[in-house]
């Protein structure tokens, strides 16, 4: 398997041609975790889903994967899925911060700029929504970038979990809050913090 640890590829999103419909294909698998039973998906150049099979929004984010990648799914694995399925382990026994699995992110050039910057939040660290549109330079669009929030696919390798209220408080999470708040509290306690967040 290649070693994708050398360099850590973000936000990939492919100009799929017809002939290439077939290397597109989006492969599907079901694996448990620690908060439940997930769904990743992945074509040729890299994981495009990662969600809970729980949430309400997945068959529509499936949809819109098919749709904007111009391809269908189908159960299977791939090399991205496998390599995902072992740094998710790390990250669950808590001795992985950060992954390096090539991601696959169609979506509008707004949609890209909040996505890739939720990569920049470290492990065990958060930011409001406040914070996180006075750092992408647009203070006045807190409620726009909440909603690009709301529509990533990749849930914890695209760490939409680590952003919440300008109070403190946790806010809406398409895993469920109490899903985000096991994850905060995981990061923080390896991260040697103290885990000081109410669930409402």
């Amino acid at each position: 398997m290649r070693d994708y640890e050398t360099k850590r590829q973000i936000c990939v999103t492919p100009v799929v041609k017809k002939e290439s419909h077939l290397k597109q294909l989006i492969k599907t698998t079901l694996f448990q975790t620690p908060l439940g039973e997930m769904i990743a998906g992945a074509t040729e150049d890299g994981i495009c889903l990662l969600e809970f099979t729980d949430r309400r929004m997945l068959s529509t984010e499936l949809k819109d994967l098919e749709r904007l990648l111009e391809t269908t799914s189908e159960e299977g694995d791939n090399r991205h899925i496998k390599l995902l399925r072992k740094q998710l382990a790390g990250y669950f026994k808590g001795s992985r911060k950060e992954f390096s699995v090539p991601l696959v992110t169609p979506g509008t050039e707004f949609q890209q700029i909040v996505w890739k910057e939720l990569l920049n939040i470290p492990f065990g660290s958060t930011r409001s929504y406040q914070e996180q549109a006075d750092i992408l330079d647009r203070p006045g669009s807190v409620r726009a970038i909440a909603n690009a929030n709301g529509m990533n696919r990749i849930s914890v390798v695209i760490p939409c979990h680590r952003v919440i209220g300008s109070n403190g408080r946790l806010t809406g999470y398409g895993g469920g809050l109490k899903r985000k708040k096991w994850l905060l509290d995981h990061e923080k306690k390896y991260s040697g913090k103290p885990v000081d967040l109410d669930l409402f």
